[in-house]
C-alpha cells in the first residue's frame, strides 16, 4: 500500500513539474504581431508616406538618401501613398501585401509605383559566421545609370548590377572600406568613397542619381544599417 501511495505521489509530482515546464516554455514563445517595413528615399525629393491615409513617418520627413528604419506595419494587403514634403497632392499609391513576422525594405526611386523596389530582408546569415563580420549587399536604385560594378574593399565585388537588382548579403572584413562603383565593363569610375563597416552589422549600399549630372541629380550612394 505504501509503495502504491509513493508511486502515485511521484507520478503526480512529475506531472505537475512537466505542466509547469510546458507553461514556462509557452511564455517564451514570441508571436509576431505585424511586419516591419523600412522605406528608403532614393529620389531627389523630400517625401512623406501614408498607410491607408495615415502618415507613418511622423517624426521626420524622408530626405534624399534618408530611411525610415524598420517600422511596425499592418499585414495583408494595404494601400501606401507617397507625397512630396509640403505638398497635398499624391505622387502615387502603392498596394503592398506584407506577411506577419517578416521584415522588408521599400526603395523609392522615382515618382510612380513602377519605380519602387520591395525586398524581403533575411538578416540572419545563411551560414553562421563565428567572426561576426559585417555583411553588405548592393541595390541599384539609379534608373539612368545602367549596369554597375561595385567593389567593397578588395574582396567583395558585385558585378553587372542592373537597375532594380538586389544582391545577396556578403560578409566583409570590418573597418574603413574603400567603395568604388564603375560603369559595368568599363574603367569609368562613378563613385569612390570610404565607408566604415562594423562587426555584427548588416548593411545595404544603394545608388542614387545619374552619372555625369550635377546638383540634386548627381550620382551618389547611400548606406542603410539594416541591423
Amino acid at each position: 500500500m505504501l509503495n502504491r501511495s509513493t508511486l502515485f505521489l511521484s507520478l503526480l509530482v512529475i506531472a505537475v513539474l512537466a505542466s509547469c515546464k510546458k507553461d514556462g516554455d509557452d511564455s517564451l514563445v514570441t508571436i509576431p504581431t505585424g511586419a516591419r517595413l523600412n522605406v528608403i528615399n532614393a529620389t531627389n525629393d523630400t517625401l512623406n508616406y501614408y498607410l491607408n491615409g495615415t502618415r507613418i513617418n511622423n517624426t521626420s520627413s524622408l530626405y534624399p538618401l534618408g530611411t525610415s528604419g524598420y517600422i511596425l506595419s499592418a499585414v495583408g494587403e494595404n494601400n501606401y501613398q507617397f507625397k512630396k514634403f509640403r505638398n497635398a497632392a499624391a505622387l502615387f499609391s502603392l498596394p503592398l501585401a506584407l506577411d506577419s513576422g517578416r521584415v522588408y525594405s521599400l526603395f523609392v526611386t522615382g515618382q510612380s509605383a513602377e519605380s519602387t523596389i520591395l525586398t524581403a530582408d533575411t538578416l540572419a546569415p545563411a551560414v553562421p559566421d563565428n567572426l561576426n563580420r559585417p555583411r553588405v549587399r548592393f541595390v541599384n536604385t539609379s534608373p539612368q545609370a545602367g549596369n554597375l560594378d561595385v567593389l567593397v574593399g578588395d574582396t567583395v565585388n558585385f558585378k553587372v548590377r542592373a537597375f532594380k537588382s538586389v544582391s545577396v548579403f556578403l560578409p566583409v572584413n570590418p573597418g574603413n572600406k574603400r567603395v568604388r562603383i564603375y560603369k559595368s565593363g568599363t574603367g569609368a569610375l562613378l563613385s569612390d568613397e570610404i565607408r566604415v563597416l562594423n562587426n555584427s552589422r548588416v548593411y545595404t549600399l544603394f545608388s542614387k542619381g545619374t552619372p555625369g549630372s550635377a546638383g540634386n541629380n548627381a550620382f551618389a550612394t547611400g548606406l542603410v544599417i539594416n541591423q
